[in-house]
């Protein structure tokens, strides 16, 4: 029986909600019946096809429920969203990584590969996500099983991998916090060695103030992962506080965490301007920065070198979580996203320059003080083997005095006091931010002040990540149709429960080593496999004319040769490149990891066990795995069902050719007692005019926007038939 169904869009097979004595046949006539409720009333077999227009979809999935859901949410107004996706791409990698790249790889002439890669690869997917996600107005799971059920893996891999992602990112704002509140003290507690007896600790005095304090007081580290050294209950502590924070920002989605990205995404400009004024007024701030950005051109023929450049960009704009394609469902049907891609890769890329300045003028100064340090220590030294004069000499003499002597100096106990050589004891991640970057805020005036700004600026930072990364997984989460009549308070309440009762694992004494395991291995390959596959799904598969054809519809502006090349070619390539260079990285080079020696007051590598090997590459599978689990389990038929029909409707949007063949007749399973057939939907039926204006329209995906109609009956044997089995229960 085939009805016509008022205000809906799209073909549809409506729900077998009913069974029945009789058998719809090909020679079945047609009734004119409203709705899907009509006809299942009407035809006692229970089978019902429909020619609807579908409805609004609230949470989307290839899935969707047969009654119109609540509006999908929306930004309160523009500068929400630019805010927000500012506070996600701009994260703590701007402040600790982008900086120790710069140093490592050519200073200055690492803008060079920095530039390229941003171009070529980092802008381009940026707009497919925020595109896709904006046309499609659904989370990650909804638009890649809209654009073909069989890529709906990616999807889930995205949710996977973020979970993983999330799990230790939240760690680094429990140190955050924990740093934060003993910054409120005074003297700060990392600025002298603790005591017993009148006597400084041994392990203090072999390393430095703020080393001790990190890996002793803060961490408790153990001396290997293979020594869990138990929960630290201060840790625990901090983290559940993490968590707390962390949902009550997002337990209402956008408009819960919308007003928090005020705070979230401009503090830390604040902050960095403040630290760059006074930086710049120190001594040795402008050898540090000299030191930074002197171009080394030799540097730009080593292929590592591009290599991390391409990773900084694609971790920088947090690319394949699913939550740039989140942030972008939430947009207006007619905002300008390239406009948006544009001005934020901008900021971006700002941003990491900006807060590398900020952070080697601070270095510098940090560097000049140790090399003042070391000279009064050097000086008297030089004078008791006569070299110098008077212990008092000035600076100048003293390096005078080194460049004439032949006289083997370090023999006779005399340290390298150099400037270049502090600087080039760079440091990254949580090195950089918990050691270095505190002791230089120790040698400041008013030092409490200036670490409570400092961990505030790291807490906005990562908590402005924190909440895109988790509004990427959540919207996947929201758009499996078991969970849609749930409160969002409550699935968010049981993600934060389980991310926390997982994240124990890290407020151990190898809590670290753990954090190292997992950034290292979690979060890597898995994303940019994620990454190649979407830019293959949307250019290949969705149709890169098509897209094109969204993007100028959305925007008035149709995407030109540099889209397209880089879309079709150079962005495939450069992700291809990096995941080839990233898997033989981790195959040649033995996988280590840092772990606190407390005797020698250092910092050693160390193998991973052979165990532990075990678990990442565990992670690495379990974060693809849903990619050719789907694809498999929907080609090949494997279930019966992988979707509860009677929930929900099933629809097909048109596709480039290479697609069109999948939705070819299948060989019937055993077990199936019922059959009908219809003609096959032909792509040469005409259109219905759309209507861009119509608002309606804007809220659904593309798979709703064009009317098809079913092919008359009787079956007709000159054309393929799309076939429908029905299982009896």
């Amino acid at each position: 029986m085939v009805s016509k169904a008022e205000n809906r869009n799209g073909h549809e097979l409506a729900p077998l909600n009913a069974r029945g004595g009789g058998i719809a046949g090909p020679m079945s006539p047609v009734s004119p019946v409203v709705g899907v409720g009509s006809a299942a009333q009407a035809d006692p077999s229970g089978v019902t096809i429909v020619v609807t227009h579908a409805p609004p979809v609230h949470r989307g999935s290839i899935i969707s429920r047969a009654s119109a859901g609540p509006e999908r949410a929306a930004w309160s107004n523009k500068m929400q969203f630019f805010l927000s996706i500012i506070g996600y791409s701009v994260g703590l990698g701007n402040i600790w990584r982008f900086p120790y790249l710069c140093q490592q790889h050519g200073g200055g002439a690492f803008l060079l590969p920095f530039a390229v890669m941003l171009v070529l690869e980092g802008i381009p997917l940026f707009l497919i996500e925020l595109g896709i996600g904006q046309k499609m107005r659904l989370g990650s799971m909804g638009v890649w099983n809209t654009i073909h059920p069989w890529l709906g893996g990616i999807g889930l891999a995205s949710c996977v991998v973020t979970f993983f992602v999330a799990l230790y990112y939240n760690v680094i704002i429990t140190w955050v916090f924990f740093y934060l509140f003993n910054s409120l003290r005074s003297p700060l507690p990392w600025a002298t060695c603790p005591q017993v007896n009148g006597t400084a600790v041994p392990e203090c005095l072999g390393s430095s103030e703020t080393a001790y304090f990190w890996y002793r007081t803060t961490l408790d580290a153990s001396t290997s992962m293979e020594d869990s050294g138990g929960l630290k209950w201060w840790v625990v502590l901090c983290l559940l506080l993490a968590w707390v924070v962390v949902f009550f920002i997002t337990m209402k989605g956008i408009q819960s965490s919308g007003k928090v990205v005020y705070f979230t995404s401009m503090f830390p400009y604040i902050v960095l301007t403040i630290f760059l004024i006074r930086g710049l007024t120190l001594p040795g701030a402008s050898a540090g920065l000299i030191h930074l950005y002197t171009p080394k051109l030799e540097k730009l023929l080593n292929p590592d070198v591009w290599r991390e450049a391409a990773t900084q960009v694609f971790y920088s704009f947090g690319l394949a979580f699913g939550s740039l394609i989140a942030f972008g469902s939430y947009n207006p049907p007619k905002n300008n996203v390239v406009r948006d891609v544009i001005l934020v890769s901008v900021c971006n890329a700002f941003t990491a320059i900006y807060a590398s300045l900020v952070v080697f003028a601070i270095l510098g100064f940090k560097a000049h003080l140790n090399v003042e340090r070391c000279l009064e220590v050097n000086k008297p030294l030089a004078y008791s083997v006569q070299l110098l004069p008077t212990p008092n000499a000035t600076n100048e003499a003293y390096f005078a005095m080194l460049e004439t002597t032949t006289k083997n100096y370090t023999a006779l106990g005399l340290k390298q006091c150099s400037m270049k050589d502090e600087l080039d004891k760079a440091a990254e991640g949580t090195g950089l931010a918990f050691i270095v970057f505190a002791q230089a805020i120790v040698e400041l005036p008013i030092a409490p002040f200036w670490s409570v700004i400092f961990f505030l600026m790291l807490l906005a930072l990562g908590i402005g990540s924190q909440i895109g990364i988790l509004e990427g997984m959540l919207c996947t989460i929201f758009d499996i149709d078991l969970l849609k009549r749930i409160r969002k308070e409550y699935i968010t309440a049981g993600v934060c429960l389980v991310c926390f009762l997982v994240g124990l694992l890290f407020c151990t004494g190898a809590g670290e080593y753990w954090l190292q395991l997992f950034d290292s291995f979690a979060g890597t390959v898995g994303l940019v496999i994620i990454a190649l596959l979407e830019m293959v799904a949307v250019i290949y598969v969705y149709g890169h004319e098509r897209f094109t054809q969204d993007i100028e519809d959305m925007t008035g502006y149709r995407p030109g040769w540099y889209w397209q090349i880089t879309w079709r070619f150079l962005a495939p390539l450069i992700m291809t490149a990096i995941l080839v260079s990233s898997v033989l990285y981790m195959i040649i080079n033995t996988p280590q990891y840092s772990a606190w020696d407390p005797v020698k007051g250092e910092v050693v590598k160390m193998d991973y066990p052979g165990w532990v090997l075990v678990i990442a590459i565990t992670m690495i599978v379990v974060g693809i795995l849903p990619i050719p689990a789907v694809f498999l389990l929907r080609r090949f038929q494997c279930l019966r069902f992988d979707i509860n029909i009677s929930q929900g409707a099933i629809r097909r949007i048109d596709t480039t050719v290479s697609t069109k063949e999948m939705m070819g007749d299948q060989d019937v399973p055993k077990g199936f007692k019922r059959h009908f057939y219809v003609d096959e939907y032909h792509d040469d039926f005409p259109d219905t005019d759309d209507n861009d204006d119509d608002e309606d329209d804007d809220d659904m995906p593309p798979s709703t926007t064009n009317n098809r109609r079913l092919a008359p009956l009787p079956f007709s044997p000159k054309k393929k038939a799309f076939k429908m089995e029905v299982i009896d229960f």
